[in-house]
């Protein structure tokens, strides 16, 4: 697994936040409010930064959650899920920032027309994160089966060896579906993946990050049964292959969401929001340390090199916003949170009974052939 450069990653992106918003985040203590930068969150060294654990909802420290963002979430913490570092590019993967990437995927979805892609779902990712990746690899086409899936291993030694030749976001959207799955925990390959035109199948996660619970399935994504994958995934790709249209308003759906909701200038409004409303909840005023030093992004850059230098310049912020932040919303009443979680579990379980179906119709098929 790769490691990060953590520390000035946080930073940086926190100083961007703070460069968008014409005006400042009333006093904020910035320091020690995150946990490690870390993608396998059920880790030990994630799970602590200055003698605090995770935001467990059960245990001594039910009542007292210490105040930590994380990049992801679960329902058994209350850790605020905050964006992650490849929004602003990712250069030991030379993933370039959200901002440019998304207008390349936007460029290459208008390269290859759904109905032309291939038929398949498509995963190209590193196994070796987690058992359920390597699970996935039964899924890939052999002699014997074929699921409809075809699964490639990511080796990333080789391809920074090979300057990234086979690693390239944009041109990966070339098949009808693609599959995402976590790692560790969350993966920030989501949004690329949504982002594509293809429909999602998205095999049931066990995190979160901070908007994917606003998407719907059979919305935004098709939903795949983690401990069945490989018929799922067969299930969902007859059925759109037997439904195009609907199909493709699927992948159409997740990748509008991707383009109008999460572009950048709204990435910084939820952050701004975030924080603000976190100041209100000190019981301190925050106090800057006598040998404090100011930073700017300027300073941070300067003593970076290549693509991490490249993508720190390309996502720097130049000027704050000529406009103030997006409204924020209220929040949800419990009655209509409630007819929302709802919403997404019916539609769960009409796929799933749908599957149930689809199994059963092939068996008696397969019963039919012997007789």
């Amino acid at each position: 697994m790769l490691e990060l450069e953590g520390e000035d990653s946080i930073k940086f992106e926190g100083i961007q936040a703070f460069k968008v918003a014409s005006f400042k985040v009333s006093d904020l203590e910035w320091e020690g409010l995150f946990g490690d930068v870390c993608e396998v969150v059920p880790n030990k060294r994630c799970f602590h930064i200055m003698g605090h654990s995770a935001a467990t909802k059960t245990g001594p420290n039910a009542l007292k959650p210490p105040p930590l963002f994380r990049y992801c979430g679960n329902n058994q913490t209350f850790d605020i899920a905050f964006p992650d570092w490849s929004f602003w590019g990712w250069p030991e993967t030379n993933i370039k920032p959200w901002e440019q990437l998304m207008g390349e995927l936007n460029e290459g979805n208008k390269k290859l027309r759904w109905m032309d892609r291939e038929p398949y779902a498509f995963w190209k990712g590193n196994p070796k994160v987690a058992e359920k990746r390597v699970d996935l690899l039964k899924c890939n086409v052999s002699e014997k089966q074929d699921w409809n899936a075809r699964v490639y291993k990511q080796v990333w030694d080789k391809e920074i060896q090979e300057g990234f030749k086979e690693s390239d976001l944009a041109k990966q959207c070339t098949h009808r579906y693609k599959i995402y799955i976590e790692g560790s925990a969350w993966s920030v390959s989501e949004k690329y993946i949504l982002a594509c035109d293809s429909v999602t199948l998205l095999v049931t996660p066990d995190y979160y990050d901070f908007f994917t619970r606003s998407l719907v399935p059979m919305q935004h994504y098709w939903p795949i049964k983690a401990e069945d994958k490989c018929r799922s995934i067969k299930f969902a790709v007859d059925w759109g292959n037997n439904h195009k249209e609907k199909a493709q308003e699927l992948g159409t759906a997740a990748s509008s969401f991707v383009q109008n909701d999460l572009k950048m200038d709204f990435v910084y409004d939820y952050m701004f929001h975030l924080l603000s409303e976190y100041s209100k909840l000190l019981r301190y005023k925050p106090k800057i340390p006598p040998k404090a030093v100011e930073l700017c992004s300027e300073a941070m850059a300067c003593h970076a090199q290549g693509l991490e230098k490249t993508f720190m310049l390309d996502s720097m912020v130049k000027s704050p916003k000529e406009s103030s932040p997006c409204s924020m919303p209220p929040p949800l009443e419990p009655s209509a949170l409630k007819q929302f979680i709802e919403r997404k579990q019916s539609s769960i379980k009409q796929v799933e009974l749908g599957e149930q179906k689809y199994w059963e119709e092939v068996q008696d098929q397969q019963r039919q052939k012997v007789l």
